[in-house]
């Protein structure tokens, strides 16, 4: 280090970590949706806290984004608004390569 620099470290979980954290954080959110349990709620919030502390973000969205790309065979690029608009439009990345199925 140069001129009074610091050096930051960044810890990055492992993936098998965040599997386990999105799949937590869904198992909860269809609980909470059920019941609105109160034991739910705070366990959905703890794993939300650890998901965002895990990706070093600030909201779940990023971080289960975040979390989702650093999955074994995740996209480099960013494909949330992707799926949202091929899902609204009933295609998939695959009709790009081999256009849109016949009906």
């Amino acid at each position: 280090m140069h001129n009074g620099e610091t050096e930051t470290t960044v810890l990055l979980a492992h993936p098998a970590v965040l599997r386990n954290l999105i799949e937590q954080y869904e198992t909860l959110r269809i609980l909470q949706a059920e019941n609105g349990d109160e034991e739910v709620r705070r366990r959905l919030d703890d794993i939300v806290y650890t998901l965002c502390v895990s990706t070093g973000t600030s909201d779940v969205d990023a971080a289960l984004i975040a979390a989702r790309h650093r999955l074994p065979g995740a996209r480099p690029e960013d494909d949330s608004l992707r799926t949202a608009v091929e899902s609204a439009a009933g295609t998939t990345g695959a009709d790009e390569l081999h256009g849109p199925s016949p009906v």
